[in-house]
């Protein structure tokens, strides 16, 4: 009876099906993998203490940024130099702007510090100069950002003095020397005064630490993924067996074999109607002498 499942269109079946349902399992193992990253990643931030507690360690020391030095008060000595805004970005509710600044160290390479945050529009704002000479500054670590960070205005087209996102790949572009592959913002305003207009910009959890929304759609993905693969194996099951039925009805004689061979009495010409019989008799019938 399901000899059928041999012919060459059910081989293209099954070879879909067992490709198909592999792939799917696969898929939906890799996005259950993603989402129990994300909740151990989690998990292991809760267990830690406070970046911003640790004591404070030499920038050099703390580099690359990872998930573990993310947010830990690095020190840097050098000058200010150049100096951007960013536009764009949200603090406690309110549209504003950071002020950037490229710290020049001994080493030639230059750290960008986010000196605070204004309210309103950068273009013609009145920013609070840097501080002279050479200073020591201690921020909280951050990595570069990227197209998917908040706030990160990726389109360019920016007036000049200004940039949309806070990254190394950006910076250098601007300025003629080297730059760190991670920025610093300051827990405090800065001494003297020179800063007090601005409001300090706390620093963000890293990447991927969190139980965010992208760690939940893992979750729904997987979900989908493992439903696929039920749904393909319903649907293989569903057409094996409405094929195992028609291939039993043919052999029980409930369905002709030939599906154009017409239906209704031995003789195609027979005469339909009521009076049908009649007719057929009286054709049959001997001429009267």
């Amino acid at each position: 009876m399901y000899r059928f499942l041999l012919t060459p269109r059910w081989w293209g079946i099954n070879l879909f099906v067992v490709l198909a349902i592999p792939f799917c399992v696969f898929m939906g193992t890799w996005q259950l993998g993603r989402f129990e990253d994300r909740v151990q990643s989690h998990e292991q931030a809760e267990k830690q203490p406070d970046p911003g507690t640790r004591a404070a360690k030499p920038l050099d020391e703390l580099l690359p940024v990872d998930k573990v030095t993310s947010g830990r008060p690095a020190v840097a000595t050098g000058t200010y130099a150049d100096q951007f805004l960013v536009p764009g970005r949200e603090l406690d509710d309110r549209r504003g702007f950071y002020v950037l600044n490229m710290l020049r160290t001994d080493s030639g390479k230059a750290l960008p510090v986010v000196r605070g945050w204004l309210p309103g529009s950068a273009s013609g704002a009145r920013v609070p100069a840097a501080p002279e000479g050479e200073v020591t500054v201690t921020g909280d670590l951050q990595a570069s950002e990227n197209a998917r960070s908040k706030g990160v205005n990726a389109r360019g087209g920016l007036p000049g003095g200004q940039v949309g996102m806070i990254s190394a790949a950006t910076l250098v572009n601007l300025v003629p020397y080297d730059v760190y592959d991670a920025w610093v913002t300051l827990p405090e305003a800065e001494a003297g005064g020179t800063g007090g207009a601005m409001k300090p910009v706390p620093a963000a959890a890293p990447e991927g630490s969190g139980l965010d929304l992208k760690a939940f759609q893992n979750l729904g993905y997987t979900g989908e993924w493992f439903v696929f693969a039920g749904f393909v194996l319903f649907m293989w099951f569903r057409l094996v067996r409405r094929e195992a039925e028609a291939e039993r009805d043919i052999a029980l004689g409930l369905v002709p074999e030939d599906p154009a061979a017409p239906e209704g009495p031995d003789d195609p010409a027979a005469p339909e109607g009521p009076g049908a019989t009649d007719a057929e008799a009286a054709r049959k019938a001997p001429a009267a002498p």
